[in-house]
């Protein structure tokens, strides 16, 4: 495999728009380069019969009918004796926007 050079990284750095300090440019890479011989590792695997997935434990939606039960009591009354502060039947808050 093609080492990953000095000049590639800069190369990278500056089509990507980055700034790399120039004492990081060999850290990264060796980076690079260990990310490529990973991918190399990869392709070696056979999936021919394996097919393709997004997850590895499938995701089922559970689904249930919506149904309207009518209320056994008068929740909304009791909810609105609970606000500190009231204006009929609605709660009262501080003004936040100004005229």
């Amino acid at each position: 495999m093609t080492r990953i050079t000095a000049d590639d990284v800069r190369k990278v750095a500056k089509l990507s728009r980055l700034k790399i300090p120039e004492a990081d440019i060999e850290k990264y890479s060796n980076q690079l380069e260990k990310i490529l011989e990973y991918i190399a590792q990869l392709e070696k695997v056979d999936t021919v019969d394996v097919p393709p997935t997004t997850r590895a434990v499938e995701v089922v939606n559970v689904f249930r009918d919506d149904i309207v039960e009518a209320s056994t009591s008068d929740t909304r009354d009791q909810l609105i004796k609970l606000a500190p502060q009231r204006e009929g039947k609605y709660y009262k808050v501080p003004k936040i926007l100004s005229e």
